[in-house]
């Protein structure tokens, strides 16, 4: 349902007062998950970079354990940026005009994620007629 003018003038105010608030935007960015998954991102972003400076060290100075070790954590970053991007993906965190909307993707016969095939016969029931 829409805001009446009066109503939209009022939400403007509040968001202006608000806005202007530096306490609340640092409380509010504080408890923002997205925030916490964006900084978890830059943070495996660097060991990322640190593990290959690693590896890159140990295979230049011939020492394969440091090799292997920047190899390892170079992976494990990579792990963990991976999950903090997929956990930043969930439904929950999506927030469009200050309401919480959930992405849902299609399923397959089972409620699992669908295959190729899945997808496959999907686009070749939904081809134009005339083409064959």
């Amino acid at each position: 349902m829409p805001l009446s003018e009066h109503e939209q003038r009022l939400f403007d105010q509040i968001e202006r007062s608000l806005a202007e608030d530096p306490k609340f935007a640092s409380a509010v960015r504080a408890s923002d998950p997205r925030f916490h998954a964006r900084r978890r991102l830059l943070i495996a972003a660097g060991v990322v970079v640190v593990g290959l400076s690693l590896l890159v060290y140990g295979a230049v100075i011939k020492t394969p354990p440091l090799a292997v070790a920047g190899f390892v954590v170079m992976l494990a970053a990579l792990g963990f940026g991976a999950q903090s991007h997929r956990r930043s993906q969930s439904p929950d965190l999506h927030v469009v005009g200050g309401t919480t909307t959930t992405r849902r993707r299609p399923r397959g016969r089972s409620g699992r994620r669908p295959s190729i095939l899945d997808r496959m016969e999907d686009r070749w029931r939904q081809r134009p007629e005339g083409r064959r």
